[in-house]
Parts: C-alpha cells; sequence; structure tokens
C-alpha cells in the first residue's frame, strides 16, 4: 500500500487533484465510482454472490464507500489505509454504523471477508513490496472470498495522459494486465473474470452501449481482475 507520508500530504486536497486529472474525460470521479461499482455488482450477480463483508484495501478518503455500500448493498464496510490523516477525512465524511474506517495496522478481521476491493492501490505499492500487499488481502478474506482488483490501464493513452496530470500519480509504476493476473495467482487467487472498462471519454458518449461488448479488448481506461481465494497458495 502508498506509504503514509505519501497521501497524508494529499489528504485534504486529494479530490482537488484527482479532479485536475481525471478532467480531460468530461467526467467527473463520481463517474468512475459508481461505473466500477455498478460492473462489479452485475459480475456479482451472474456469479449468485452477494458479499455480506467489504473491504476497502487503500481506500483513501472512503470515497468508494457510499457506492460499496448502496450498489452492493453489503452489510458492512470496513476501509483501510497506511495514511492516517485519509482515515480521519474518511470517517468524518463516510463514518457510519456500516462504514468503519482504521490504519492497516489495526485491521485484524482476519478470514472473515467476503468481498476485498480496491482501487488504482497497487501502482503505488513498489513491485517488490506487492507479493506481501496480496498476501495481507489473502489472509482477510474468508475461504472462496473475492477481490475485486481495479487498476489503471498503462496500454491506454488517455490513461497515461490522465496520470501525468495527478501529482500522485506521475511517479507510479504501472502494472499492466497480465502482470496483475500473474502476480494474483501467484498469490494464491484463482482469477474469475478480467474485464476493461471506460473506454469512451465524455464527448463519445454515444458509443457507451458498446462497452460491455468490448470489455474483453484491452483498451479501457481501467481493468478489473476478479479473482477467488483459493483455500491452499
Amino acid at each position: 500500500m502508498p506509504h503514509d507520508s505519501e497521501f497524508d500530504t494529499f489528504a485534504i486536497n486529494y479530490d482537488e487533484a484527482l479532479i485536475r486529472g481525471i478532467s480531460v474525460s468530461g467526467e467527473d470521479k463520481n463517474f468512475f465510482a459508481h461505473g466500477r461499482i455498478a460492473w462489479l455488482a452485475n459480475r456479482l450477480r451472474h456469479l449468485g454472490e452477494k458479499p455480506e463483508t467489504v473491504l476497502d484495501f487503500g481506500c483513501g478518503t472512503g470515497s468508494s464507500t457510499p457506492f460499496l455500500l448502496n450498489i452492493l448493498k453489503a452489510d458492512r464496510c470496513i476501509g483501510i489505509d497506511t495514511s492516517e490523516k485519509s482515515i480521519e477525512v474518511a470517517r468524518e465524511l463516510h463514518g457510519s454504523e456500516r462504514a468503519r474506517f482504521q490504519v492497516v495496522q489495526d485491521f485484524d478481521s482476519e478470514g472473515t471477508i467476503d468481498l476485498a476491493f480496491c482501487n488504482g492501490v497497487f501502482h503505488h505499492i513498489l513491485p517488490s513490496e506487492r507479493p506481501a500487499a496480496l498476501a495481507s488481502v489473502h489472509r482477510a478474506l474468508r475461504p472462496g472470498g473475492l477481490f475485486a482488483f481495479w487498476e489503471n490501464n498503462p496500454w491506454n493513452p488517455g490513461t497515461r495522459l490522465v496520470m501525468s496530470r495527478i501529482p500522485f500519480d506521475r511517479d507510479a509504476i504501472t502494472i499492466p494486465m497480465p502482470e496483475a493476473r500473474r502476480t494474483l495467482e501467484e498469490a494464491g487467487f484463482e482469477v474469475v473474470h478480467v474485464d476493461f472498462l471506460f473506454i469512451f471519454p465524455n464527448f463519445l458518449r454515444c458509443f457507451r452501449w458498446l462497452e460491455s461488448m468490448l470489455s474483453g479488448v484491452p483498451i479501457g481506461a481501467q481493468y478489473m481482475v476478479l479473482a477467488r481465494k483459493r483455500d491452499h497458495v
């Protein structure tokens, strides 16, 4: 997970920096947050899965929480992050009986999570530290639990442009989908689905009805690897 000092700096102005970056798409952060989780919800329905407890791994300021609770209809969401300041903001904005936020070292729900979710977290983790981060997600999940691993697609030129405009993304080490898939499998996960999303920017929104048919083509701005925890690594 990103080092705490890196995102403590951006905790208060995180949204402002993100908006500057994604504005070139013609959409705001809620469009993408809703799109990711609505897509995930559809995949879960087809699998017959209804997660009750969701872990938002690298939750930042908690902006995914309302979507995880309202679209997935989860009973509760636990957000964890290394940045104490981001957790403070998340608690203030989104804390409730159904949503709690913790710094990573205080998280202890081992083997109880139905679904883990992360978005754009692992490109901030050094490659040498990614196996340990994935191992912690694996431990947190119940047997057969699912992990929705969302990352930015470095093969998409729009993604590279957006990341170049965001201060905390400029030096990030991106993860091509095949590498993500291989790393997840090595960490004890079985890949269930791979999808690419967000192909068309706002000015081409009339073509968005095609996205579901093109989700297997590696041209979307982001991708999701949906993986299931294997009982034995």
